[in-house]
């Protein structure tokens, strides 16, 4: 009897191929795009800077085995470790991901594109470390800045229209799968070989979402980025040696990840490659929320400074009624008991009650010693979410991407507050203008946490100038960075 299925190697999936064409080949003009890319890795390593102040996040840092250092490997910025650029990469991508507290990716598939930057920065700093040692001249932060816009074009883009998290898996794929394609790139690999890595991260075993989700909602989601940033490096280093790939990786019969993973369908796409992603992005600017969450803490931020204007206590408060959109809903609209962190910066009504008690929210509010003030849960089981199919559409409309909230406040005694609207978060492409300069000062607050003045001033100079920063060698930039 004939075997059911032709063992004739096919072509390449065309989802493969246009991954490895753009990043080989695709000429990045936009100047926007190179200027958001740098307000991108200031933030982001700003956001790790600030990681470095919580030990659960610390003890996950260093090399495997106590003590190793790697010669002409790259460093982690804040520490004083030198590694080799798969365990780079994880430290740094769990550094700039552990507070989720820097930009973000709202689509049918959301997420996180600055996670890349722990494989492409490691890479880039090992890369221009050896390659220095061999007299040899080094990578630019301007290779990367590109791949930065490169591996969150390939990842929002994917994003755009497809979702991940519908079929039980963690959009980090799409992380593992851009940092593949950028970090091969990197390292020389021609068109043959990236399409053999990125085959290699499809086929590769994907993280489900559980530790998103009650019940099971655990700090995995905070370096969880960092483990696939990481396993891309590795999967890059693989391909290099000349290792086979799997072409129809996606689209084979029974085997392939559509039909495994995927529920038959295949990928669709808005759009091809270009720079969009990168120029839309959303920053995390006031606050350490998850993004969903944005406006609604900014509306509670509005209530708390009304209540105190008004004489009213929150105690007087008999309900806050969220309007908000589809996703929000079916991700962080959480009852019952928090058990963690990052159990709490992932409910909506834990992010709302905060700020209407407090007026504030940072990270150590999702910490045991905030958590237990018997006032946040009270009023968290006085706020409840509806939807507006409208908040829905423009959530999802490209021209719009907004992220609202309106939140209604009602009192015991029959009063209420007119309805507090915000479509657009501090960090949206809308209010850049707003947004960018503190986005600026956030930066500067975290390097203050770590350096002393000068050593903040040579990051600054560097940092806050395109042409300079561009400029630079990637180790030169990144021993600013070393405590």
């Amino acid at each position: 009897m004939s075997a059911p299925i032709s063992n004739v190697r096919p072509e390449p999936d065309q989802v493969l191929v246009d991954i490895a064409d753009y990043v080989l080949n695709y000429d990045i003009k936009s100047s926007l795009a190179y200027e958001t890319a740098r307000n991108c890795l200031i933030d982001t390593l700003g956001c790790g800077l600030e990681a470095l102040e919580y030990p659960a996040c610390k003890k996950l840092l260093g090399p495997v085995v106590p003590g190793t250092v790697v010669p002409h490997g790259a460093k982690v910025p804040g520490t004083s470790f030198q590694l080799d650029p798969v365990q780079a990469a994880f430290n740094i991508g769990t550094l700039i991901r552990w507070l989720d507290f820097n930009d973000t990716w709202l689509a049918a598939e959301w997420g996180h594109p600055s996670d890349n930057l722990g494989g492409i920065l490691a890479t880039a700093d090992w890369l221009s470390r050896t390659a220095v040692a061999a007299g040899k001249p080094p990578l630019t932060m301007r290779d990367v800045l590109t791949g930065m816009i490169k591996a969150h074009e390939i990842q929002g883009c994917i994003a755009l229209e497809n979702s991940f998290n519908r079929v039980g898996l963690d959009h980090v794929v799409l992380v593992k799968v851009a940092s593949t394609a950028v970090v091969a790139q990197m390292l020389g690999l021609d068109r043959d070989e990236v399409i053999n890595a990125v085959s290699l991260a499809w086929v590769d075993g994907q993280s489900l979402r559980t530790y998103r989700h009650a019940p099971n909602t655990g700090s995995r989601k905070s370096w969880a980025a960092g483990d696939a940033t990481s396993r891309a490096v590795r999967l890059a280093l693989i391909a290099k040696t000349g290792e086979m790939g799997y072409p129809s990786v996606l689209t084979a019969k029974t085997w392939g990840f559509y039909d495994v993973l995927f529920k038959g369908q295949p990928f669709r796409f808005q759009r091809p490659y270009g720079s969009y992603v990168i120029e839309n992005v959303l920053f995390k600017i006031s606050f350490p929320a998850e993004f969903h969450s944005q406006t609604a803490v900014e509306c509670a931020m509005q209530i708390h400074d009304r209540l105190r204007a008004e004489g009213k206590r929150a105690e007087d408060i008999k309900a806050i009624t969220i309007r908000t959109h589809e996703a929000c809903i079916r991700i962080i609209d959480k009852k019952g008991p928090l058990n963690n962190p990052a159990d709490r910066d992932h409910c909506i009504q834990y992010m709302v009650a905060v700020p209407v008690l407090f007026g504030r929210l940072t990270a150590a509010d999702y910490e045991d010693e905030v958590a237990r003030d018997p006032r946040i849960d009270a009023l968290r089981d006085k706020i409840v979410c509806v939807e507006d199919p409208a908040y829905t559409r423009d959530y999802h409309d490209p021209d719009k991407r907004s992220i609202a909230n309106a939140l209604t406040v009602e009192f015991t005694d029959g009063s209420r507050f007119e309805e507090i609207v915000c479509e657009y978060p501090i960090g949206h492409k809308r209010r850049r203008q707003d947004g960018i300069p503190l986005l600026e000062a956030k930066f500067r607050t975290n390097l203050a946490r770590m350096f002393p003045a000068r050593q903040q001033r040579r990051i600054l100079d560097v940092s806050l100038d395109q042409q300079a920063l561009e400029a630079m060698p990637v180790h030169e930039y990144v021993d600013l960075y070393v405590i």
